[in-house]
């Protein structure tokens, strides 16, 4: 019979820093990994490079993680991001700062933090097992034992789900998790992409009219069903030949997902605003000085160099005022030119699937989790965290953050409570 203190299910970011954690504390460790190799989505992240979390203060960080981010303050005050950081400079992986906080290895490849987790596991004697897949986990009434393979049974007190989302599939992340924890009474809240490109249906989408076309820190909002703003974030967006992408595009999808529900998958306005360190006077003093110099100019030429030329060809012919000159244009057409640079509508019909998003909304309920050890409050010894849970921030580091705390914490805590918890008689 195989006995461990601690079962970690999932060798992931999450998973990995479990068992560190577990085996840190004196835990007899086991990790058990469905694919070949440990940390295979951690190796994707970064663009390959992995943004291993962000140097913000922990505020700042929650805020940065809409999806129930406040449930991980108590976590945050066992283990932050500053932690994380000193848990790689400790074990010789030294971090970079680049824009926004974000914090990548100086040798900018993923590799790196993989083979420091991997290397920390090695060095602490947790036992690994790989091309292992976790079939369920085995209780007795409201007590763990343990997890059972396809062809064997492992017994421990505790046991931590650190099994990911249902983004990337390709590595392993196809919702296991989800599933082991409905079967013992959790409650998985309903799934939902973030982090995710928007598709529009929209004509001048549809026609490819901007497809290809960048804008740099422009405005972008989410509109409720009575027309007000749920978020808005300024940053940058991609035309594409779905619809929109980009940082500001993948920060607002997870409200799109929200609001496609509530309106039982009717679009969702967004909102473009093209000068949003401008207030609408402003810019109106802008254009009309620059029809005034040039008033005989085509308004095309007389404007040149306000927006991209494909963007301005588009919103003049939306205008109607494309074959003007200058001096032709009404003070009700440059009212309607106005409107369409300062709250330009694309219909949201969907995102992307969650498995072509970076994160997945939803997860374990955060009401059947103790926000202070990452237990069940269901069954007694399994523990949760990671992308398993309800949360979700956006990309920047966040999400990785997320995943090492509860990661830590869980392990920390399924260390503690195995050591004075004895499994009943086993059969």
């Amino acid at each position: 019979m195989k006995l461990f203190d601690v079962i970690v299910v999932g060798a992931g970011t999450s998973g990995m820093m479990a068992a560190i954690a577990a085996a840190k504390a004196g835990s007899n460790t086991l990790l058990v990994e469905k694919n070949k190799r440990v940390g295979k989505k951690l190796l994707l992240t970064g663009g390959g490079r992995c943004n291993v979390t962000n140097n913000r203060p922990a505020e700042e960080i929650i805020a940065h993680i809409p999806g129930n981010g406040k449930f991980l303050y108590s976590a945050f005050s066992q283990f932050n991001n500053y932690d994380i950081m000193d848990f790689f400079e400790s074990n010789g992986t030294h971090l970079k700062e680049e824009d926004h906080g974000r914090m990548f290895p100086v040798t900018d490849r993923s590799k790196t933090i993989v083979e420091t987790l991997f290397h920390q596991l090695e060095t602490l004697g947790v036992t690994i097992y790989t091309e292992a897949k976790v079939e369920k986990v085995l209780r007795k009434e409201d007590q763990i034992i343990g997890v059972a393979l396809e062809h064997e049974k492992i017994y421990a007190p505790c046991v931590i789900l650190t099994t990911g989302g249902r983004t990337y599939p390709s590595t392993g992340s196809t919702g296991d998790g989800y599933k082991i924890a409905k079967r013992v009474g959790h409650t998985i809240s309903p799934l939902y992409a973030t982090e995710s490109p928007i598709i529009s249906n929209d004509l001048f989408i549809q026609n490819k009219t901007l497809q290809g076309l960048s804008l740099q820190d422009i405005s972008l909002s989410v509109l409720n069903s009575k027309g007000k703003v749920v978020v808005e974030h300024q940053m940058d967006l991609l035309f594409t030949h779905f619809g929109i992408s980009g940082p500001a595009a993948l920060r607002c999808s997870s409200f799109v997902n929200q609001e496609l529900v509530k309106n039982e998958q009717q679009p969702v306005v967004l909102l473009l605003d093209i000068f949003p360190s401008k207030t609408i006077a402003e810019l109106k003093d802008e254009l009309k000085r620059k029809i005034s110099e040039q008033p005989d100019k085509s308004i095309k030429n007389a404007l040149k160099n306000l927006v991209p030329e494909r963007l301005l060809d588009f919103i003049l012919s939306q205008t109607g005022i494309s074959d003007q000159q200058a001096k032709q244009v009404s003070a009700q057409q440059l009212d309607q030119l106005l409107l369409q640079l300062k709250t330009f509508k694309i219909n949201a019909e969907k995102t992307l699937p969650i498995e072509k998003s970076f994160v997945t909304g939803g997860g374990v309920s955060l009401k059947e989790i103790q926000p202070k050890s990452m237990e069940s409050k269901l069954v007694k010894g399994l523990f949760f965290a990671g992308e398993l849970l309800d949360i979700n921030g956006y990309t920047g580091g966040y999400n990785v953050t997320a995943a090492f705390v509860t990661g830590h914490v869980a392990g920390i805590n399924a260390s503690a409570i195995a050591e004075y918890t004895y499994l009943p008689p086993l059969d």
